[in-house]
């Protein structure tokens, strides 16, 4: 078995900014509102660019950052659940554009927790020798599934996209665990296509699909994993919280955090946060916030830091990882 690190990230997110006061405009909500629930105050929503073009700014920046040719990328893995089409997948739309000609491409999806799933499933590939370098991706184009009426979602969800570039090397990928638990599913969905056709008898007009979510149900859930897989991803390796220099949570609400932290009973600056710049962008938020830090120079050679996830479906995880880069 071989040793798997993270070389290189990258992110990217568009342009145009909403704020909370632009909310408010057109739906029963306020700034205050939304600061005390969420923590977030505005968010990036895209006017043009899809999922596809998102991924590919931020997988250009994740091989610039590692000094990798697209030619050298055997795998990609996209993890999202907006993708430009149902087929062809999000990832083979990366891998022509960005030209990683040999590279094997497929997408995932696992919600929020998709960065993390793809992680997991890229480092099985290298750990075996299957494959020796991986582009991982968590992309989403979340403003298109929301509905613009429903104060519930519309406040939370943006757009936004984040990479990493793995390589066998040094041992970055320490630990990791990934769940799912499908007797939530209907806390948190967004219905595809309708079964209809000539001959199920059922009308055949185009109906919208938006997400939905139970957010009493999705918080209580939050708040009790998030510590939990905090705690479970260290068993078993030597290591205790006070040897973690940063967690990096799924970015969903601040107040989701706090309350981990409580219960962990840690300093909540110890999480990285930044969702009150950019909202709940799903299987991008934890890359976008790693590319933050990696780019704001706070993970150090050495350093250790634990990802931590949650999403529909529900899945959930969290990975122990080394910062390899010097």
């Amino acid at each position: 078995m071989y040793d798997v690190e993270i070389i290189g990230t990258g992110s990217y997110v568009p342009e145009y900014r909403v704020s909370n006061e632009d909310l408010a405009k057109f739906v029963d909500t306020s700034d205050q509102w939304i600061r005390e629930r969420t923590g977030i105050i505005e968010r990036r929503i895209s006017l043009k660019e899809n999922t596809a073009d998102l991924a590919v700014k931020a997988a250009q920046r994740a091989l610039a950052d590692a000094e990798v040719a697209p030619e050298e990328i055997d795998l990609i893995i996209v993890a999202t659940v907006t993708p430009d089409y149902f087929f062809p997948s999000t990832a083979c739309l990366v891998q022509q554009r960005i030209g990683a000609v040999n590279a094997v491409s497929f997408d995932i999806s696992a919600a929020c927790t998709g960065f993390i799933f793809g992680l997991s499933i890229a480092g099985q590939f290298l750990k075996t020798g299957k494959y020796k370098t991986a582009l991982v991706l968590g992309a989403e184009v979340f403003s298109k599934i929301v509905d613009w009426e429903d104060r519930n979602t519309c406040v939370l969800f943006a757009d936004g996209a984040g990479a990493a570039v793995l390589r066998r090397g040094e041992k970055g990928l320490i630990s990791e665990v990934i769940h799912s638990d499908g007797s939530g599913a209907a806390y948190l969905e967004c219905p595809a296509v309708p079964l209809q056709n000539r001959f199920s008898g059922r009308p055949t007009a185009k109906r919208p699909s938006y997400t939905s979510m139970n957010g009493r149900e999705v918080f209580k859930f939050a708040v009790r994993i998030l510590p939990e897989y905090i705690r479970k991803v260290l068993e078993n390796t030597g290591y205790t919280l006070e040897d973690i220099k940063y967690i990096v949570p799924h970015q969903a609400n601040t107040r989701i955090v706090e309350a981990a932290a409580k219960k962990l009973d840690l300093d909540p600056t110890k999480f990285y946060v930044n969702i009150q710049y950019y909202g709940n962008t799903s299987g991008a938020s934890i890359p976008l916030a790693l590319d933050e830090m990696s780019r704001q120079g706070l993970l150090q050679k050495g350093d250790l830091f634990i990802i931590v996830g949650f999403g529909a479906g529900l899945t959930y995880g969290a990975q122990l990882i080394r910062w390899t880069k010097g």
